[in-house]
């Protein structure tokens, strides 16, 4: 049997965290029902065992010449379980996500770029990368959602 790491007061926490990063403290305490200081106390435990990663301001990518977005399978040659190639994926600027993957593909990376000329830039920086055998791109034309938060049960309603 595993182990619960979080409570239902904790999954509450995190679920408005995530819904609105920057309500304050004892905005928090209020839709839980708890003082300002216990509210503190968990989210600080959540941050020291590694629960609650991080916090990151959401930029409207269109407002920074970033409108066009593409999925790239990579295919790599490197030894099972090798991830160098993703590191090196990694330090290319618009790549926001690289996955090492099981299946025909190494890797799928998201990238955000200025338009298909930017694509064409970004793929021949990916393609200089010595490991990298071959790619094959989608380009989104409407995202439809978007979200980096996790499911963690019922949605918390914002008049809790």
């Amino acid at each position: 049997m595993s182990k619960k790491k979080i409570d239902e007061t904790d999954r509450r926490i995190l679920t408005i965290l995530q819904n609105s990063g920057r309500i304050s403290n004892a905005d928090i305490a209020r839709k839980v029902g708890m003082a300002p200081s216990a509210v503190l106390e968990r989210v600080r435990k959540l941050e020291s065992k590694g629960i609650l990663v991080g916090y990151e301001a959401i930029v409207s990518p269109q407002s920074v010449g970033r409108s066009l977005t593409a999925f790239i399978y990579v295919n790599a040659s490197e030894g099972v379980g090798a991830t160098d190639t993703g590191a090196e994926l990694a330090k290319i600027p618009g790549v926001l996500e690289v996955h090492y993957c099981a299946g025909r593909d190494s890797y799928l990376i998201k990238v955000r770029c200025e338009d298909t000329d930017g694509l064409a830039i970004m793929l021949g920086s990916i393609g200089s990368i010595e490991t990298v055998r071959d790619t094959n791109s989608t380009i989104v034309l409407n995202t439809i959602k978007e979200s980096r938060a996790i499911p963690l049960g019922e949605d918390i309603d914002e008049d809790f």
